[in-house]
């Protein structure tokens, strides 16, 4: 590699990483927490217990109530509003149905209800405006980490800073080996100068981090397009799926059929999946005259595709169901790879520990450029701090 190239690419290093390594520490540092929001829901809530899941001490499973009965027990408890969302947990007997003034309401107006099925019993409910303590808190992590307040701008933006994190640590491994081939790995000169020394902890951490920040920059980056890619599959594979209805006047939702009806048909068009949620007309997931039953697979990869079956809302009879895209499919196994949340507890220390590395990775990588910058011109090199020769 001659210099003028090692020139070139210790430019594209030192600024894509200059341009997002604020951002990045912000997102390492909400991400952390985030990482572990089931273990610290589990810690600071009362969580609700339910009755005996799957198979109860007679043998049978236990009787689940039908899905009509308990949308009627949700509306009763918020008047004037229509069904959004209706989301199951096949491990228990707990559903959630999430509400809201209009079929197209904003997150912000929605209201989730959690009921125990085996029982009809409301265990909870949970508003924007309701969320309070350690909830709140975790609930102001995400929407920071995902958009910083502002949006689909704000996700936009932070997809951008994780596309230039990309291109440093790409940019980084191709200015490793020219500069590291003096030394053997992992060589730490800690009897050099500070800045010698911060350079090699920057390089080993980066190298040994490196599979896994390439992973989480890149599953954040899918992320970040998640409402371009939500828009693109209802624009195309839904809009084919439901070409027939096409033109027609959004279905009123006192014109909604049986929840129990669509459920059957569109488990006989599936069978041998689990339904994870049904969206209700009107809203991102499905069209305005169909309920979308989204079901996954029974095994820790399967579960996190999704298969829609579309069900005319009014007559309850099947309409089609088609595998998603593969690039929504990308997005639905991006989502949990980007936590850590595939492999439980085990998983989620280590994510946490290359995230701490990811930390250090990035304030050493700062310090470097300002170190430099103080330095006196006639201890300058020519290259980025992070590019400097072995000696």
């Amino acid at each position: 590699m001659t210099r003028r190239t090692i020139k070139a690419w210790a430019a594209v290093h030192k600024w894509a990483s200059l341009v997002s390594t604020a951002f990045l520490l912000m997102l390492c540092l909400t991400g952390l927490p985030l990482i572990f929001h089931d273990e610290i829901d589990w810690l600071t809530e009362d969580l609700p217990t339910y009755g005996a899941p799957g198979i109860g001490s007679s043998g049978t499973s236990p009787v689940l109530l039908p899905l009509d009965e308990m949308l009627a027990r949700a509306l009763a408890n918020r008047p004037g509003e229509v069904p959004l969302y209706m989301a199951f947990d096949n491990d228990q007997p707990s559903m959630t149905i999430t509400t809201g003034p209009r079929p197209d309401s904003p997150a912000s107006e929605m209201t989730i209800q959690s009921f125990d099925r085996s029982t009809g019993e409301l265990v909870g409910a949970v508003s924007e405006d309701s969320a309070s303590g350690v909830g709140a808190a975790m609930h102001f992590l995400l929407e920071l980490h995902t958009d910083m307040f502002l949006g689909l701008p704000g996700m936009l933006f932070l997809g951008a800073m994780g596309a230039a994190f990309v291109v440093a640590l790409v940019s980084g491994v191709v200015l490793y080996a020219p500069f590291m081939r003096k030394l053997d790995f992992g060589t730490l000169r800690t009897g050099k100068a500070a800045r010698t020394k911060w350079l090699d902890y920057h390089n080993l951490l980066g190298i040994v981090g490196l599979a896994w920040m390439l992973v989480v920059g890149l599953t954040g980056v899918i992320n970040a397009l998640a409402v371009p890619i939500e828009s693109a599959w209802k624009s195309n594979e839904l809009a084919a799926m439901t070409r027939d209805y096409a033109g027609r006047a959004p279905l009123d939702p006192a014109r909604y059929g049986s929840l129990d009806t669509a459920m059957a048909a569109a488990r006989a068009a599936l069978p041998g999946n689990n339904p994870q949620f049904i969206a209700f007309p009107g809203g991102t997931f499905s069209s305005n005259h169909h309920y979308a039953v989204f079901f996954q697979g029974d095994t820790p990869l399967t579960e996190r595709l999704l298969t829609p079956a579309l069900v005319d809302a009014e007559t309850g009879e099947f309409t089609d169901a088609r595998a998603m895209p593969w690039y929504y499919q990308a997005l639905s196994l991006s989502r949990p790879l980007h936590f850590g949340d595939y492999g439980g507890l085990p998983l989620k220390l280590l994510w946490a520990v290359l995230t701490l590395f990811t930390i250090h990775v990035l304030g050493t990588g700062l310090y470097l450029w300002l170190a430099k910058r103080k330095a006196p011109a006639s201890a300058r090199t020519h290259v980025a701090a992070i590019a400097e020769p072995a000696e």
